[in-house]
């Protein structure tokens, strides 16, 4: 896990990118590997970067994901999840509230099978993951597409779960596993470039006004 402890740097943009831990057939997860590597490749001097490996698991997803947000206080959260099938850097732009019926790495489903009861069945990002796709395949040396189904698994779950808090600077990446093309490397290369492209987007105001989720959440967090 990243240094979750050390106070946000002033004039600083705070970005949090998560990965996940071992699951499954995935021993170990490029998704993690790609946001370790992250730390190790140059960004503009505004960003202050906090990357955090999370367990797959809905129970922490559900108590972790929001204490994040409260604590950082992120202009831009970024989840990252390994997908067995992807071949590329696949953009999530939405995800589902409901169909959670898999168990978690302890073997564990969710309470219900919704990621946040009274929420709306699906939330899309803000963001357009159609110009970031076009970023990272002009930007660097791996290739992207974009997919509206994240899968309804931890993956699905924990974008959702940050979607319902703010949906104008949330987003999820899908890489593939180790060296399935890429480099654990090349997926921070990746990433980064996804960085850059929806900070432009940020910065420069083309989003609606924040979402209301964000509020209402984060003031039920003790």
């Amino acid at each position: 896990m990243g240094d979750l402890s050390m106070e946000n740097a002033p004039d600083k943009s705070v970005v949090l990118v998560t990965g996940f831990g071992p699951f499954g057939s995935h021993t170990v997860n490029s998704s993690w590997l790609g946001v370790q590597e992250l730390v190790g490749l140059s960004l503009p001097d505004n960003i202050e970067l906090i990357t955090c490996e999370i367990p797959v698991e809905y129970s922490t997803v559900s108590s972790l994901v929001p204490k994040l947000w409260k604590e950082h206080k992120p202009k831009l959260v970024i989840h990252v999840g390994v997908s067995g099938i992807a071949r590329e850097i696949t953009l999530e732009q939405q995800a589902h509230n409901d169909g959670y019926d898999k168990v978690d790495a302890c073997g564990c489903l969710h309470s219900s099978s919704c990621c946040v009861t009274d929420a709306p069945a699906c939330i899309r990002s803000r963001l357009d993951m159609e110009r970031v796709k076009q970023y990272i395949n002009e930007n660097s040396t791996v290739a992207a597409m974009v997919s509206h189904d994240p899968g309804r698994y931890l993956c699905d779950f924990i974008y959702y779960t940050s979607l319902n808090i703010n949906d104008t600077c949330t987003a999820f990446i899908h890489v593939p596993p180790l060296n399935k093309p890429y480099s654990a490397q090349q997926l921070a290369e990746g990433i980064r470039a996804a960085i850059i492209s929806m900070m432009q987007q940020i910065e420069q105001a083309e989003l609606p006004q924040c979402s209301s989720h964000m509020p209402t959440s984060l003031q039920q967090i003790s």
